[in-house]
């Protein structure tokens, strides 16, 4: 009878470590994909505001070019 317990309590605990251990594997795989998801959304994020600023940036260098032209006009 003590053998039949000893192999019932094994096999509980044998059954607990694997759960253990497959949520160890389930944590790891939720912090990859939340490593890669963090990197592209940040490469995307940085191409959206630098493509921004160099929008801003065109956009400040055309206006101010009109109004130097305008400048040189009225002075003529």
């Amino acid at each position: 009878m003590f053998k039949w317990i000893d192999k019932l309590t094994e096999k509980i605990r044998e059954k607990l470590s694997e759960k253990g251990q497959g949520m160890v594997e389930y944590a790891l795989i939720i912090a990859v994909v939340a490593v890669i998801a963090v990197l592209v959304l940040n490469t995307n994020l940085r191409n959206a505001i630098t493509g921004a600023f160099e929008s801003a940036g065109e956009q400040i260098e055309s206006t101010t070019e009109d109004i130097n032209t305008m400048r040189d006009d009225a002075g003529n």
